[in-house]
């Protein structure tokens, strides 16, 4: 597949929402490049669990877009064979929480094939986790398990927050010679923006400042990242000035655009959904007090992730559990005031 440079804010958009600009994607690939082969459980005439994959079955066929059985495992395997092997597959899981069925062939197989064999083989394989809470699926169907498969040499794991870099970073996975695992949000699959038309890519490593400020930095991702920009309104009319990051890649992590923000800012907040406890805000903390920035720091470093405790099914209790607004507010004035 060729690769094509991102394309500049002059090409033409339309709006999208977060589900239709990730089927472009795929409808573009799929279009473009034989090898590609989309494959997941209802993916085909159900259209996908979130309805992603819409109609893409009628266009491309039962062998490009392929429903397999209710085996996360054996569906994950015939997807890293298939790339080990040439193709180029993009396999969906139903939600993200069912990857753990699949572990044994995204970590142990994908991850380390290239390593074991010497550069000789490669994993061209792409992975999408629809995630997070806030649709009241309770327990087993709401986690955030990004930082789990961030853990893991030779997996690269982005999070996009915006139809635009949705559609950017499937592409830009393709084109990459590793397994890449994207996390989708639920709550963002309605969500609309401007979305060029036709092939553009994101860098899959790269971070993005959303909003420029001065006194403190919100390093946030996917939802969390419109909730930091939310709580950055509040701030500002506090006459706290925010910096919020889009961190968009778990690994590898974008340091130097942090490390710079912090240096500037002399504090930083971590946001995140995944549970709090050994998450990416505990690897974000590291690298900023392992830095250069750590001199710069006036107040300590807060990460703000998810409660210690399974997803609750009650809907009151499930927003209670992971971080909101108000949350992310309070506790960045309350660092900024010198509170804690």
């Amino acid at each position: 597949m060729s690769s094509a440079p991102v394309q500049s804010a002059e090409q033409d958009s339309v709006e999208m929402s977060y589900a239709e600009a990730i089927r472009d994607a795929l409808d573009i690939a799929l279009g473009e490049d034989e090898r590609v082969v989309l494959m997941g459980e209802d993916i085909g005439v159900y259209g996908g669990a979130f309805q992603v994959t819409g109609d893409l079955v009628n266009k491309y066929g039962e062998d490009r877009v392929m429903d397999t059985p209710i085996s996360e495992l054996g569906g994950a395997g015939v997807a890293v064979g298939a790339a080990a092997t040439g193709l180029r597959p993009i396999f969906e899981f139903q939600f993200s929480d069912f990857a753990m069925l699949a572990m044994e062939q995204i970590c142990n197989q994908a991850a380390k094939m290239r390593y074991m064999l010497g550069g000789e083989v490669s994993v061209p394989v792409v992975m999408r986790f629809p995630a997070g809470s806030g649709t009241g699926a309770a327990a087993q169907h709401s986690q955030s398990l990004e930082a789990w498969f961030g853990h893991v040499p030779g997996l690269k794991v982005v999070q996009p927050a915006t139809p635009y870099d949705a559609k950017g970073l499937i592409l830009a996975a393709l084109d990459d010679p590793d397994p890449v695992m994207i996390f989708e949000h639920k709550i963002l699959y309605k969500q609309k923006g401007l979305v060029p038309k036709g092939r553009y890519t994101v860098p899959l490593h790269k971070a993005e400042i959303r909003r420029a400020g001065a006194d403190i930095t919100i390093v946030a991702s996917s939802i969390m990242v419109h909730r930091s920009l939310e709580a950055a309104e509040l701030l500002f009319d506090k006459g706290v000035s925010a910096e919020v990051i889009d961190l968009k890649s778990i690994r590898p992590i974008d340091k130097q655009t942090i490390i710079e923000s912090v240096v500037k800012t002399n504090k930083l907040i971590c946001v995140y959904e995944g549970v709090k406890t050994l998450g990416i805000g505990a690897e974000i903390s590291a690298l900023v007090a392992e830095s250069a920035a750590f001199d710069y720091l006036d107040a300590p470093i807060l990460r703000l992730g998810a409660a210690d405790c399974p997803v609750p099914y009650n809907p009151e209790l499930e927003k209670a559990s992971v971080p909101q607004v108000e949350n992310i507010y309070q506790q960045a004035l309350a660092l900024c005031r010198r509170e804690l």
